[in-house]
């Protein structure tokens, strides 16, 4: 375990804490203490085997308990971790606990000192006079399983001693460091070890041997990176955290990896272990006052939001230890004890408990050896939450049997009430519920249950059971879906919910005049878009209720503060308030200037005036700059940008998940540069690359120029476009297009750069265009009587997936203010007619793919699996242009083949059913037959 971000102190446990063989023979440890998807198979298909070192132990999470919360409480961890104390330990467990499923007895920072003669660890004799090895048979005596602590390098006195590695003296640990030197660990003990290496891998493999002759079962992996506080690839051990696994495998040793691993490496921590701790330690650092607090209960919260669907079996999610069981000793409340033991069994989390179990009060046993909660905790399905929007919240999973579980957490400091909607849960349908704290059966419920006077951090946990005749929608990520082959999540093939605008002008001719022509788009542009950049001094000031755009504008005070914006189109109208404390401002455009334009109005206030405009200009890629002049204040309210119709653009920053990097790349964040979202990604080593793969006609690449920067080499779909380069001599350019390319094939395409010089690269965002969903995405209308006619719009999607129309937060009426029609939309002249003059948008919302998420394959043969027993089975998922064909199997019988193309992308479509099924166990097959693609998103059954 390791530090809390808070305390970036040493932790208070023992000396001698570096990895195996970190300090060489002879030299005695000092004082310094160490601180701390291709899914599994449905159940009724044939087992598949698991992934990490542990095997078939890891099939569920494991049981038990660890010393390292012990060893901060009691402020003397070097010496807590006595062989006396872990026999009392192992004693408590076999006769409190063990009964119950827990074994494990992980004995954490401080177990070892010195080396042996080939650079292996070698266990205290201060802490265990009668050998290490006494200890360990003690506890397997007890039927128990034994764990010790480790961390990555290896330390410069071992390279200086230069020692042979056992088995191979060919190999000496003088040769392992890589080469130039690199720090291994949070704390700086020691180098990384090259695994490119032979001999590096034959060191680990000696360690390895060793551990499982003391007959070790468990490794707990310490400061790995990325994670442990360095998510930049600083600090890289994942080389180390491969070679460990490989050595760990043969004797099927658990490997747990800690602390706040990088979930950006998920997959890759899912390969080579059987754990890997979420966040930063649970204790609060409280030496003989708590074991935690409150807060590091309540902040893994946000977390699991994002880990839940990484852990299952063979590998977990681990929210280090429960503190739970000694109330005296916790740090918590009864309630908020209840809500951990809660958090961790729904969480399918490591089950191991961190207090003194010689200690254990009645109600922490009582938590502890619940059986209905262990068992929740052991059916190994990590639960998700509905929303994570307020402090009410409920997580859910499905299990086996197809029951739900259920956890109503009150987050908040009150008490409060929390209702669970089954159709939030993917349930239609009634439901037995039952409540598995008290193991009571609290009756049947029609669509839903409400929780009431649940106390402050406190929790309900539910069973519910669907009644017969129910229908259960499973999403694609459900552990009971089983996939073979390659079936990466989203990678760009999902669809998210989506507003398309039509750009409406409204007009009157009643008394002469011309109506504006229609086919140019005016979007709006709001002050506090990230996209602006400001220079200089500028503030925001909101609510004034003077009639500003969304009800606030952007200001400076200082004559030549700046706004710059850089835009796609053909012209832009520079939009402000008009005030006898404005003055003049000069406007450029793509450097080159304007005019100077006034913004001072000798009496009132106006508020929304174009102060400048343009039109005309190539559509392209163009730069707005204002600079303060005179005048007290210069604002800032929006921009209106002008674009042909039929083209929208999606702008995704430097951290969308959409975007993947490639070598050691960091984040940098607030640097003032404006840059988009205040933030940009960078990589220094020449060949490190982005890339990422969009739906659209084209992209823009957006970064910094700079004189630091240099070139990169751009690639689409894996051909070579061009060299551009990111260099400026002087100054700082913010949000640049140094690449643009239009004129793509509506589809899927990548866009790859690859560092080729200078001394950084940076990705600030990708600027992706897509055709419109909405034909014509511009319309005008003409309030005269004569001229007033119904505007018309053809969907790029489905109907069916049009979930609302609105203007201004008002959702129009289907039926009065528009109707539909096949791929139709017609917004009534009545309903026009009633808005006022100027521009508008009416902004059509489509929905998702459920919850967001499709898994893809790309391979012809590549299957999926899902078993059920129930009566009736339907596959919701997508259609589009880039689908072929699949062959939907029932119970190992072709049924149909089902044609998934479509002329347009549609969500949640409903394209094969099969009904009355015997109520029997049955399974689900569907494969690719052609098509670039083949999506799932949803399988629906109804029980029995």
């Amino acid at each position: 375990m390791a530090i809390s971000p808070g305390r970036r102190r040493l932790r208070v446990s023992a000396a001698t804490l570096l990895v195996a063989a970190l300090i060489p023979l002879g030299l005695s440890s000092t004082s310094v203490a160490a601180p701390s998807r291709t899914t599994a198979a449905a159940e009724a298909a044939t087992v598949q085997p698991l992934a990490g070192p542990a095997g078939e132990a890891a099939r569920t999470p494991y049981m038990g308990w660890s010393s390292y919360s012990m060893q901060v409480y009691s402020n003397n961890g070097g010496t807590w971790i006595n062989a006396a104390q872990l026999k009392a330990q192992s004693d408590a467990m076999h006769e409190k606990l063990q009964p119950y499923g827990f074994k494990y007895i992980n004995i954490d920072a401080g177990w070892n000192d010195g080396v042996d003669a080939y650079g292996r660890p070698k266990p205290s004799t201060t802490l265990f006079p009668n050998g290490f090895s006494e200890v360990i048979d003690y506890i397997h005596a007890n039927g128990q399983k034994a764990g010790i602590y480790s961390i990555p390098g290896i330390s410069p006195a071992l390279e200086q001693a230069n020692l042979p590695v056992f088995g191979h003296p060919e190999c000496r640990t003088g040769d392992l460091a890589l080469q130039p030197l690199q720090q291994a660990d949070y704390w700086g003990f020691g180098h990384r070890i090259d695994m490119s290496k032979p001999c590096a891998q034959l060191y680990l493999n000696s360690i390895a041997d060793l551990y499982a002759e003391w007959g070790i079962d468990f490794l707990k992996f310490d400061s790995v990176t990325p994670g442990s506080g360095h998510n930049d690839l600083s600090l890289d051990a994942r080389a180390e955290v491969a070679g460990w696994s490989q050595a760990l495998t043969p004797h099927g040793i658990w490997f747990e990896l800690s602390w706040a691993l990088d979930i950006n490496y998920a997959d890759y921590w899912k390969q080579y272990a059987n754990g890997w701790r979420i966040d930063w330690d649970v204790e609060c650092y409280c030496p003989g006052q708590a074991l935690t607090a409150w807060p590091n209960i309540s902040r893994l919260f946000p977390k699991l939001a994002d880990w839940w669907r990484h852990g299952g079996p063979g590998g977990w999610n681990d929210l280090d230890s429960l503190n739970v069981g000694n109330g005296a000793m916790d740090g918590l409340t009864q309630d908020e004890r209840r809500t951990a033991a809660t958090l961790w069994a729904v969480s399918a989390a490591p089950f191991y408990v961190g207090n003194d179990l010689t200690q254990l009060d009645q109600f922490g046993l009582s938590l502890l050896t619940n059986t209905e909660v262990i068992a929740v905790n052991q059916a190994g399905r990590p639960a998700q939450p509905v929303s994570t929007a307020t402090d009410q919240q409920v997580w859910y999973s499905l299990n086996a049997d197809s029951s739900y579980t259920v956890a109503l957490f009150n987050l908040g400091g009150s008490q409060s009430t929390v209702t669970a909607n089954w159709s939030d849960l993917g349930l239609t349908g009634g439901a037995q519920v039952r409540d598995l704290w008290a193991k009571q059966d609290l009756g049947s419920f029609a669509s839903g249950f409400t929780a009431t006077a649940v106390p402050a951090h406190g929790v309900r946990l539910l069973k519910v059971t669907p009644q017969a005749g129910s229908t259960i929608s499973v999403n694609d990520d459900d552990q009971r879906v089983g996939y073979a082959g390659t079936w990466p999540r989203n990678g760009g093939r999902e669809v998210t919910t989506i507003t398309d605008s039509l750009a409406l002008t409204v007009a009157d001719t009643t008394a002469g005049g011309t109506a504006p022509a229609a086919g140019v788009r005016t979007t709006e542009v709001n002050n506090d878009n990230p996209a602006i950049n400001y220079t200089g001094t500028w503030n925001r000031s909101w609510s004034r209720g003077l009639g500003d755009y969304q009800d606030d504008v952007q200001y400076a005070e200082a004559n030549g503060d700046a706004f710059s914006y850089t835009f796609t189109g053909t012209g832009v109208d520079y939009v402000t308030e008009k005030h006898a404390s404005q003055g003049d401002v000069d406007i450029y455009v793509d450097g080159v200037f304007k005019q100077t334009v006034s913004t001072y109005q000798a009496s009132g206030r106006s508020a929304q005036q174009v102060v400048y405009g343009i039109s005309g200009l190539t559509n392209g890629i163009h730069t707005i700059r204002g600079v303060k002049k005179t005048g007290q204040f210069m604002l800032l309210d929006k921009f209106n940008v002008r674009t042909p119709g039929g083209v929208r653009t999606i702008s995704l920053n430097n951290n969308d998940a959409q975007i993947t990097y490639t070598g050691s790349w960091g984040n940098s964040t607030g640097r003032g540069f404006g840059d988009y979202r205040d933030d940009v990604q960078y990589a220094e080593a020449n060949g490190d690359a982005f890339s990422s793969t969009f739906v659209g006609t084209g992209v823009d690449y957006v970064t910094e120029t700079h004189a630091s920067q240099g070139e990169v080499d751009i690639y689409i779909d894996g051909t070579f476009k061009q060299t551009v380069n990111a260099s400026q001599a002087s100054g700082r350019g913010a949000q640049q297009v140094v690449y643009s390319i239009s004129g793509l094939a509506n589809g899927t395409h990548t866009i790859r750069g690859v560092k080729k010089s200078g001394q950084f690269m940076l990705v600030d965002r990708l600027d992706v265009r897509q055709p419109s969903l909405l034909t014509p995405d511009t319309a005008v209308f003409d309030k005269k009587t004569s001229a007033q006619a119904d505007v018309v719009v053809q969907l790029g999607r489905p109907t069916s997936d049009l979930t609302s129309i609105q203007r201004g937060g008002t959702t129009l009426v289907n039926g009065t203010d528009y109707t539909t029609s096949g791929a139709a939309v017609t917004i009534k002249k009545s309903y026009l007619a009633a808005q006022p003059i100027g521009y508008s948008s009416l902004n059509f919302t489509f929905r998702s793919d459920y919850h967001n998420d499709i898994h893809a394959a790309t391979a012809n043969g590549a299957s999926l699996e899902f078993a059920f027993k129930g009566t009736s089975v339907t596959w919701l998922t997508a259609v589009a242009p880039d689908q072929g064909e699949a062959d939907v199997y029932v119970d190992n019988v072709l049924i149909q083949r089902v044609n998934l193309q479509n002329a347009s992308r549609g969500t949640l479509q409903t394209v094969f059913t099969r009904s009355a099924l015997t109520n029997t166990d049955h399974t689900l097959r569907i494969v690719k037959v052609s098509g670039t693609v083949l999506r799932n998103d949803v399988i629906r059954y109804t029980t029995a």
